[in-house]
């Protein structure tokens, strides 16, 4: 996978002046909770969205994703846009990094570029469970599909694998953001117990860290700007 760090602007030391600056701005109890959710982070899964179209949905992937420590998300949204309620996500959004793709091939050459495993989130010979999906094979992103006709036949083409979620009664399919929420949970459980390094690199940490601040702390560019005067 691609190494974020690497395409960071600034050196560590850069970061790091910053965040003890603004630290002093901030009850410890906080400080302490953004370095524990960012101990959590994690950018060895991803998650790609085709043509979402109900803004429920869309909201709930969003509070997802940070719930489960998820720190990309991706959308393409060549059909319709993605759309959140924002009366829904409730501030979610501005802990997560939201990628927006014009089609689908730009978002898998996207996605692809950086490493991961294209893994469509559908039933399909050869397919997985939760439980069975291997998460040590790479990073991978889970894509899934338009709530009415699932995912498109370009991204199977694309895919890698798949996987999907077994079901004993007579329901064939869950919404979108029920299926999600099931194989987000259960792979973001399975990824943190194996010995592969699913958390952000250090350099990455403090890049997030320092936005995570600036958005807890009122005027924070001012702040920053008296303190570090260009």
């Amino acid at each position: 996978m691609a190494n974020t760090a690497n395409n960071l602007p600034h050196d560590p030391l850069w970061y790091r002046s910053r965040i003890d600056y603004l630290s002093q701005f901030l009850l410890p109890e906080r400080l302490d909770t953004l370095r524990e959710v960012l101990s959590m982070r994690t950018r060895w899964m991803t998650v790609c969205m085709e043509n979402t179209f109900h803004p429920q949905n869309a909201s709930a992937i969003i509070r997802t994703c940070e719930a489960f420590g998820i720190q990309d998300l991706h959308t393409v949204e060549t059909l319709c846009p993605f759309n959140p309620n924002l009366h829904i996500v409730k501030g979610t959004d501005k802990w997560i990094d939201l990628h927006r793709h014009a089609d689908t091939a730009a978002a898998i050459a996207a996605l692809r570029g950086a490493g991961y495993r294209i893994i469509a989130t559908t039933p399909h010979s050869g397919d997985t469970s939760p439980e069975e999906f291997d998460v040590t094979q790479g990073p991978f992103a889970l894509v899934f599909g338009t709530e009415h006709a699932g995912i498109s036949d370009e991204v199977k083409a694309a895919a890698d694998g798949f996987v999907r979620i077994p079901m004993c009664g007579f329901v064939e399919s869950l919404n979108v953001s029920a299926s999600a929420a099931i194989l987000l949970y259960r792979l973001s459980s399975s990824l943190r117990t194996r010995d592969i390094p699913w958390r952000l690199t250090d350099s990455e940490q403090q890049a997030l860290l320092l936005r995570w601040l600036m958005e807890s702390i009122r005027d924070s560019e001012r702040i920053l700007a008296h303190g570090f005067p260009e």
